[in-house]
């Protein structure tokens, strides 16, 4: 009743100075300059594409198995959640190494697409549109990277808890329960980030 009374005195309070968990709100704030950094560099793609020496180029198939990597992994990530949860530790485990699993394979898929436009002739230095596709594939990778960090953390944890007790322990702790949060909201921006990338490059290469 008490922390209820408490929540509903800190809804109440004006937006501006409302009090804020501190990770939470640095992660939205990080979340909010990425999208903005991304909307920047799509803005200035769309101006240099009217420049009469603009060459387009086709998009990677490989990239299509990316993305379709990166909508699983975060089915898994909220699956993890769900286990945790529910206190099934050992799915728990097995998803969350899943999700780690297909974080790198999406690098590897898009490192594949990346020698396949070099094979191609497409290289930073000859072609904008295709120095723009290493840009944005590039920074998302950077991002995905940043994620995978924030997995091996809650993989490790996971790993060294083994038994119920300790495991329970750790489901309940309000810290580590805002951690798997945050790391699950940060992947699934990561996720939704690349479908708005890909989906814009697919409009703009489509061949």
């Amino acid at each position: 009743m008490a922390e209820s009374r408490t929540q509903r005195a800190a809804s109440s309070e004006p937006w501006l100075t409302r009090r804020r968990e501190p990770l939470a709100f640095m992660l939205k704030l990080g979340v909010l300059g990425s999208a903005l950094v991304f909307a920047f560099i799509l803005f200035a793609y769309l101006v240099r594409q009217s420049g009469k020496d603009w060459v387009d180029v086709s998009l990677p198939r490989v990239f299509w198995a990316s993305t379709a990597v990166m909508v699983v992994s975060s089915f898994t990530f909220h699956a993890a959640r769900r286990a945790l949860r529910h206190e099934r530790f050992l799915h728990y485990r097995l998803l969350l190494s899943t999700t780690f699993g297909l974080g790198l394979t999406f690098i590897s898929l898009q490192l594949l697409g990346w020698r396949d436009m070099m094979v191609e002739g497409v290289v930073l230095s000859r072609n904008a549109a295709g120095a723009f596709i290493y840009l944005l594939s590039g920074l998302h990778i950077a991002h995905v990277l940043g994620g995978l960090v924030a997995l091996s953390v809650l993989l490790v944890e996971a790993l060294r808890r083994r038994s119920y007790v300790d495991a329970f322990v750790y489901s309940v702790n309000p810290p580590k329960q805002l951690h798997v949060r945050l790391a699950a909201l940060y992947w699934h921006f990561v996720d939704v980030l690349w479908i708005g990338l890909f989906l814009f490059l697919l409009y703009h290469h489509q061949r």
